[in-house]
């Protein structure tokens, strides 16, 4: 009593299998991650893209990456359609918060199942994360703006002058 027989264990697997099959199939999008340096790279050699910072009120007063968009991550949720009718025309989309430990995932991971359960057609093929997130990127040197519309490079070099000008 209580064993399963050789015709139910097969019946279970073959469930499982093609659950897990069905599962795989519908995740639109996996989630990969990309440095700063290979973020600077991506402006260059690829336009279609948008940059996703989902921090809260840090943004105002730590400064935000040059032509990043603002989603909140505490209403991420809820703007996700207003984010896909905006970025349209996006291939790319790169998430971050402050480390892109929590939230830039988190968020990353919303718009990967709402594209995977909705029909209309979104044109985003693929979804990172900026790892190390803002912090990373501002420890790297690269372009920041802040509020008041100023862009600074924190070790602003000859080098970095073209960074500076491909940031705006």
């Amino acid at each position: 009593m209580g064993q399963v027989g050789a015709k139910q264990k097969k019946k279970i697997v073959e469930v499982a299998t093609k659950q897990g099959a069905a599962a795989a199939t519908t995740m639109a999008h996996n989630i990969s991650y990309i440095t700063a340096s290979q973020l600077l790279s991506l402006r260059t050699r690829r336009p279609n893209f948008a940059i996703i910072d989902v921090r809260d009120d840090e943004r105002s007063y730590d400064g935000h990456i040059a032509g990043s968009l603002h989603f909140a991550s505490d209403t991420f949720l809820d703007k996700i359609p207003n984010l896909v009718q905006q970025l349209h025309a996006k291939d790319t989309l790169i998430f971050h918060c402050a480390l892109s430990q929590v939230r830039g995932p988190k968020c990353a991971r919303r718009l990967s199942e709402y594209l995977a359960e909705t029909t209309r057609e979104s044109g985003i093929k693929e979804i990172m994360v900026l790892e190390r997130g803002f912090n990373g990127w501002e420890a790297a040197g690269k372009p920041l703006l802040w509020q008041i519309g100023v862009c600074i490079m924190p070790s602003a070099s000859p080098q970095s002058a073209p960074e500076l000008r491909q940031a705006n």
